[in-house]
């Protein structure tokens, strides 16, 4: 236990520190731009004579440190939960790990929880159109759990049999589909949300590529 604490305490920081980085650089100031165009169009749907307020009840950090601190702390957190689980089936597993173990591992992460689902729900910014958020969040739960399970299959079972379940399970919530809102204008450019999409999808790969390196090389130094 002391080992799967340790590997997780300080694979989650780095992870997160890196992650966090990446945000900074290339996620952040997209979303600050898709923030514009979100409240240019807030103005323009309201009545005139009325004067935009937000909710007194809803809190959200100040721009700046305050907001960027927040950021770097539920980065660390998520990925310190995410370092528990790889340092956790890494000891069920009870085989070494090390630098390359992990990486494949942090590959499967990536492909579990950020590429499958991209494929239906891609990263949003801001003002994007969206269906209602519990049909999504259910599509994204099964997406990860049936990806994750198909993947299993096909890597470790022997039996052919096995493997083709494993393929129909990751391509079932595809051919499900993802829901989408009826309406999809949106007042965002389309090459802003595309950039969006491709630096979210890079910064989970960098953040799940250290992480199952950092995970699998501590928890083999620790053993």
């Amino acid at each position: 236990m002391r080992n799967i604490l340790m590997t997780a305490l300080v694979a989650g920081f780095l992870a997160g520190v890196a992650v966090f980085a990446i945000q900074m650089a290339a996620v952040v100031p997209l979303i600050a731009a898709a923030e514009v165009f979100e409240e240019a169009e807030a103005k323009t749907a309201e009545p005139a004579g009325t004067a935009h307020s937000h909710d007194a009840a809803a809190w959200e950090p100040e721009a700046g440190f305050e907001r960027h601190a927040y950021t770097a702390l539920a980065d660390v957190i998520v990925a310190t939960g995410f370092a528990l689980l790889l340092a956790g089936l890494f000891a069920l597993r009870g085989r070494p790990t090390g630098l390359r173990q992990g990486l494949v591992w942090g590959g499967a992460g990536f492909v579990v929880f950020a590429l499958a689902p991209a494929f239906g729900l891609p990263p949003e910014l801001p003002g994007a159109p969206a269906a209602d958020l519990g049909p999504r969040q259910l599509w994204w739960l099964a997406t990860v759990g049936l990806t994750a399970g198909g993947l299993a299959l096909a890597a470790f079972s022997r039996p052919s049999w096995a493997k083709a379940i494993g393929i129909v399970l990751i391509v079932l919530p595809h051919v499900v589909g993802a829901p989408h809102p009826a309406d999809t204008a949106s007042p965002l450019p389309p090459e802003l949300a595309a950039q969006f999409v491709a630096a979210s999808l890079v910064a989970s790969a960098v953040f799940w590529a250290v992480l199952g390196a950092a995970s699998g090389w501590l928890h083999g130094r620790l053993r």
